[in-house]
């Protein structure tokens, strides 16, 4: 059972991650089509943060990493 509830954790991971990395592609691309259109929003201010990708490869290689550190203590 533990094995199971593992893999669905590392799965619903893996789907958040590739989730965020759409929604920050798309994030981009209206701050995009606000910027040519001259539409300004009180979000500008949080636009750097919210189109800074965050590869979701990176998140799991670190995850990965991590993990004999966090089981051998």
């Amino acid at each position: 059972m533990a094995a199971t509830a593992e893999k669905r954790a590392d799965l619903d991971l893996q789907i958040s991650l590739l989730a965020e990395h759409e929604v920050t592609k798309l994030a981009t691309l209206v701050a995009a089509i606000a910027a040519h259109m001259g539409v300004r929003t009180e979000a500008d201010g949080e636009l750097g943060e919210i189109t800074r990708d965050v590869a979701p490869e990176a998140v799991l290689d670190e995850i990965e990493q991590e993990k004999p550190r966090a089981q051998s203590q």
